[in-house]
């Protein structure tokens, strides 16, 4: 997962330009045709989102946006399917931005949980992939 970092403007809801929507069309498209990218979206600003905590019970408590730590809070992202590390830094360092950062995160696949995810929860989570592909497929 790439995970593209909010800036003061992209927290002001100041909207991309035609030109450098043209970019990231044409970089997304390069994504595509390459056949790695699995989702990419942008992001409204914090003040349209909330936040839910959850207390040592599974109370929750909602605190509507925006959210002041501008530099933690995500503006866009990418799900992306690579080989390795060093393939999804190279499609990175091609991506349209002048000035910014964007955090590279591997999301965790079935395997990586072991002992603890049972057969049983194994074909839960199998059915619940194939369910959510048929409905947005």
């Amino acid at each position: 997962m790439v995970i593209v970092k909010a800036s003061e403007d992209s927290e002001k809801g100041v909207m991309p330009t035609e030109q450098e929507l043209a970019e990231m069309g044409a970089y997304n498209e390069e994504l595509v045709k390459a056949g790695v990218m699995l989702a990419g979206e942008g992001l409204h600003p914090s003040s349209k989102g909330a936040r839910v905590r959850f207390d040592e019970n599974g109370r929750t408590t909602v605190v509507d946006g925006p959210f002041a730590e501008t530099k933690e809070l995500i503006a866009g992202f990418w799900i992306l399917q690579v080989s390795s590390r060093e393939e999804v830094l190279e499609w990175v360092r091609k991506a349209p931005f002048r000035g910014g950062e964007v955090e590279v995160r591997q999301v965790f696949e079935s395997d990586d949980f072991g002992d603890a995810l049972t057969p049983e929860l194994r074909e839960q989570e199998d059915r619940l992939r194939a369910t959510v592909e048929a409905q947005h497929g």
